[in-house]
């Protein structure tokens, strides 16, 4: 484990600048929530050891590369989506197309386009839109799309690793448009028999579709077993 660390009012992160590996997951920080290290590059190699340990990269651009696993975890089992009836009503008028994995590229700059209330600027900076495409093109990232008259206006995307998938971000133009994308997505990772999606952070849009907080031990303990499995 490094044993460099920078020293912060709420205690100590590990440094992972080099080959320094990710800390254990108890090291995280309670305040703030999940920071585990800070440092390191965004190769694929370096997101794909994060994920299957279960720690994801957010920071913003004026930000050094920060690493989080936070406590509890937002995750979503797909046998538990819940669809609103207004929403089953726009699934039922097909007014969308959906497809999955044709604009990629497309999603992820849109994702990073979209205001995010009480947020100023995006953490989904060039350098990270650059290292998603790259994990895109071995297959550990996928992408859900909404498309209405050939125009892309709905999208999420995450990363994929076994039976395990982590979601990232989702942008809509159109009212619902990004809502019809994951319930595809998650319809998508049921029929390749994923077991469990990560949502990171509660928000009442995931709380909705019927995401839930666990214990980051627990979470833990299941992707474990997840990535491990071939889909």
């Amino acid at each position: 484990m490094s044993t460099a660390y920078y020293q912060l009012s709420t205690g100590r992160v590990a440094s992972i600048d080099g080959d320094c590996p990710f800390p254990p997951l108890e090291y995280a920080l309670a305040e703030p929530n999940g920071l585990i290290a800070i440092g390191g590059d965004l190769t694929t190699t370096r997101l794909l050891d994060a994920y299957k340990h279960g720690i994801f990269p957010w920071f913003s651009e004026d930000e050094p590369t920060m690493w989080w696993s936070p406590d509890p975890r937002m995750v979503l089992f797909p046998d538990e989506l819940k669809i609103s009836a207004s929403l089953k009503k726009t699934l039922k008028s097909h007014a969308f197309k959906t497809r999955m994995n044709t604009a990629f590229q497309a999603v992820i700059i849109a994702c990073s386009q979209v205001p995010r209330p009480g947020q100023n600027g995006t953490w989904i900076t060039p350098e990270i839109i650059s290292a998603y495409c790259e994990l895109h093109k071995l297959g550990h990232a996928i992408s859900s799309e909404c498309w209405l008259d050939n125009k892309l206006v709905g999208g999420c995307y995450g990363v994929i690793i076994g039976k395990m998938f982590y979601g990232e971000s989702m942008f809509h133009t159109q009212t619902d448009a990004s809502k019809v994308a994951f319930v595809h997505l998650v319809e998508h990772l049921k029929s390749k028999g994923v077991g469990m999606i990560d949502c990171q952070m509660k928000t009442p849009l995931l709380a909705s579709f019927g995401g839930r907080e666990i214990p980051r031990k627990e979470f833990s303990q299941i992707l474990t077993k997840l990535v491990n499995l071939n889909v």
